[in-house]
């Protein structure tokens, strides 16, 4: 018996998150304009905090992204509630997906906004993402390595055929 990955399920899995990345993008893109990170909107915010540093990247809190983030989540769980069903291989890849429509949503926001583009997209002016490595938000990093992880997890299936 050895483990293969469904790469056709895992892909069509990838291209519909991405789908749901770009048009989240484009939501936030018409709410926050170029100003990130909810820095125009009218909404509470906490900027310093030690916890921020722990679990939020050393970014604000906002009302914004308090009610954001969580129902992104239960977006993805969703499914779970439709067929009344629960696991911990689809409790990892929902996971898994929340984090690659993070990383997606976010650099679309940078790459389709008019205020910003490519060439804007520096730790100089994106002063909300706080840690850089290579170029990229931290998080593009950590959230990459733990959702492949995750993906392949819970897209691996198990077959009795010997292993060619």
């Amino acid at each position: 018996m050895y483990m293969r990955i469904d790469w056709k399920r895992l892909s069509l899995t990838v291209c519909w998150v991405s789908l749901m990345a770009l048009f989240f993008a484009q939501v936030e893109i018409q709410i926050e304009g170029g100003a990130g990170w909810a820095t125009s909107l009218p909404t509470w915010r906490i900027e310093q905090h030690w916890l921020l540093d722990i679990f939020w990247g050393g970014r604000a809190m906002t009302g914004y992204h308090a009610w954001m983030f969580p129902f992104i989540a239960m977006i993805f769980h969703l499914p779970f509630f439709f067929l009344h069903t629960w696991n911990w291989q689809l409790q990892v890849r929902a996971v898994a997906c929340i984090m690659l429509f993070w990383i997606v949503e976010d650099f679309l926001w940078f790459v389709l906004n008019p205020a910003f583009g490519l060439d804007r997209f520096t730790p100089q002016i994106v002063f909300w993402h706080k840690q850089w490595w290579w170029g990229l938000p931290k998080d593009y990093w950590t959230f990459s390595i733990v959702g492949i992880f995750l993906f392949w997890i819970s897209f691996r299936t198990h077959s009795n055929r010997s292993i060619p």
